[in-house]
């Protein structure tokens, strides 16, 4: 029995009709709860919305929870491997009650659904990231949004769609599983295999998608997922780009090119499953599978999180209940005396093989070396360019961090200065006191007002870093967990250079023309760091500068010596 058969061949599309919807909204929007759900959540009720999960009508109750990550099936028996859940927070669940309906909205505010509350219940999280995640390791980043993001407690019930998300980017690429059904039909397409993808389409992939549908004699979807993915993914715009560059190299009429607005769990075999399910949903009876189908790499021991093909056995152990063709994602490498790709296990041993990870990709981009024509399209090389320019070219960010009165303000200003005068780019100076003044007058200087200011600095560094901006702080910056959250944050977009100001703390109070050392000493003011508030040193600073020891000229001569090392300024700038 497969998921269409099982209902009448019919997808289960949620969205109401326009009478219903208005009725809706005019009558009781006002006098629902109103949920507003965060991005992933959306990802989820479009999809459930839109029949792509079909034969879900809801966020999950209990009942189908329990067995969804014991057995892998719904209550009825039919195959789902994922748990669609509706999490909310504590004081949310002490208004919402079952029996109740309350609306669901996107971050603008505007009401998407209504849930129709059937089931609320308190999950054991660490249970359920072992069934679904195969660990219980927060260093898997679905286990870490579960285990501390997502909401303490559950919500299940039927939806009843009001209307489809809003989408102001590729919208003529956007389509619901009934429309690419209906294309299929019209274009009379009979056999398709989709490729699921959430990375830029090289060579290598396109010939892999090309062999498949000759082998075959069957159409391509193309089908990029563009909801949440993978920290460090290439951005789904720049995808989307690369893979409208790839669609003119396909035969005419060969392959079509739509996007879906899916939340990837990276939960490995148990995501290809669910990856088929969908196609299916879509109208395919064919499915590429790669060697690490939704796998996340590597743990914090440098151990795979799921073995290798396990993706591929899982969906072929059920590809026959499904109705879906599982395709392994067979590896194929370039070989240099025939200039053409060829499956690595068609090779013979005299021929000399070229290949290119995606990662290799990266670097050869952040350091300025040409991409082999043999790799990607230059089209598409173009559309990396601009994402991951040569480290020279990116943003970054220095962190002065130190004692009060060591001298972290003097040296960002002589840094900036001498910055501006051997370069042309845009270099802004985010001092803490200027911050204080402007940004955060509210803050204390209790622990939690300092991680505040100093992660809202981090923010605002990252922005100009992702807009290819120098950007100069001074701050004290005293937790170390913190210093360690912003640099996580700016990496993502750019370079960061710490810089510990190593000025022991007699001379810091010798400078000291504030006279917040004194007021602390004698008690009239708390939370002064070094004296009654704690400094947690760096541990691995780029820089290390002790203002007792060096003047300021050779200070800032340090830190762009530094900056220069790690390729962030050229010699010539």
């Amino acid at each position: 029995m497969t998921l269409i058969q099982a209902h009448g061949g019919q997808l289960k599309n949620l969205l109401l009709p326009k009478n219903q919807s208005l009725k809706y909204l005019n009558n009781k929007c006002q006098q629902l709860y109103p949920l507003t759900l965060n991005h992933r959540q959306l990802c989820d009720l479009e999809l459930l919305m839109n029949g792509a999960f079909s034969p879900l009508n809801g966020f999950i109750t209990k009942q189908d929870y329990d067995s969804v990550i014991k057995t892998m099936r719904l209550r009825n028996g039919t195959i789902w491997p994922i748990p669609v859940t509706l999490d909310i927070t504590e004081q949310q669940a002490n208004v919402i009650n079952i029996g109740d309906e309350i609306s669901l909205l996107d971050q603008q505010g505007l009401m998407i659904a209504v849930l129709q509350i059937e089931d609320k219940w308190r999950p054991d999280k660490q249970y359920e990231a072992q069934q679904v995640y195969n660990t219980t390791d927060r260093y898997h980043p679905n286990v870490k949004y579960l285990c501390e993001q997502a909401g303490s407690v559950y919500l299940g019930g039927k939806i009843l769609g009001i209307q489809s998300p809003q989408h102001y980017d590729f919208t003529h690429l956007r389509h619901t599983p009934q429309q690419l059904r209906d294309y299929f039909t019209q274009h009379k397409w009979i056999n398709i295999v989709a490729f699921q993808t959430r990375n830029p389409i090289h060579r290598a992939h396109y010939e892999i998608t090309l062999r498949a549908a000759k082998t075959l004699h069957a159409n391509l979807l193309i089908h990029p997922v563009v909801g949440d993915t993978k920290v460090g993914d290439v951005d789904p715009f720049t995808r989307v780009r690369c893979y409208q560059h790839i669609m003119p190299h396909y035969p005419e009429g060969l392959a079509k090119l739509s996007l879906l607005q899916l939340a990837m769990r990276m939960a490995g075999a148990k995501e290809a499953v669910w990856h088929a399910i969908i196609r299916k949903n879509y109208g395919c009876n064919n499915i590429i599978i790669g060697r690490d189908h939704a796998g996340i790499g590597k743990d914090k021991n440098n151990q795979d999180f799921y073995p290798p093909y396990a993706a591929q056995k899982l969906v072929a152990q059920f590809a026959k209940e499904l109705q879906i063709h599982m395709l392994p994602f067979q590896e194929v490498v370039y070989v240099n005396d025939l200039a053409t790709y060829m499956p690595i296990n068609e090779v013979s041993r005299d021929q000399k093989t070229l290949k290119m990870s995606g990662t290799t990709v990266r670097e050869y981009l952040q350091k300025g070396r040409d991409i082999p024509a043999w790799v990607s399209y230059p089209e598409v090389i173009k559309e990396l360019q601009y994402v991951y320019p040569p480290l020279h070219q990116q943003g970054f960010t220095v962190l002065l961090t130190g004692l009060p009165a060591a001298g972290k303000s003097t040296i960002a200003q002589a840094l900036q200065t001498k910055l501006l005068a051997i370069g042309r780019r845009n270099i802004t100076l985010l001092d803490g006191d200027v911050i204080r003044n402007y940004l955060s007058p509210e803050l204390g200087f209790n622990k939690t007002d300092r991680d505040l200011n100093i992660l809202r600095v981090g923010y605002i560094a990252k922005q100009i870093n992702f807009h290819k901006g120098i950007t100069i702080c001074a701050f004290i910056a005293p937790y170390r967990e913190t210093r360690d959250k912003v640099r996580k944050m700016i990496a993502a977009v750019g370079g960061f250079i710490e810089v510990y100001v190593a000025t022991p703390l007699e001379i810091c109070i010798k400078r000291d023309y504030k006279g917040l050392y004194k007021k602390a000493m004698d008690g009239t003011i708390a939370n002064v760091t070094g004296i009654s508030d704690p400094y947690e040193t760096p541990l691995n600073p780029e820089v290390i500068i002790n203002t007792a020891e060096c003047s300021i000229e050779h200070a800032t001569e340090q830190i762009i010596s530094a900056i220069k090392k790690l390729g962030y300024i050229s010699d010539n700038y």
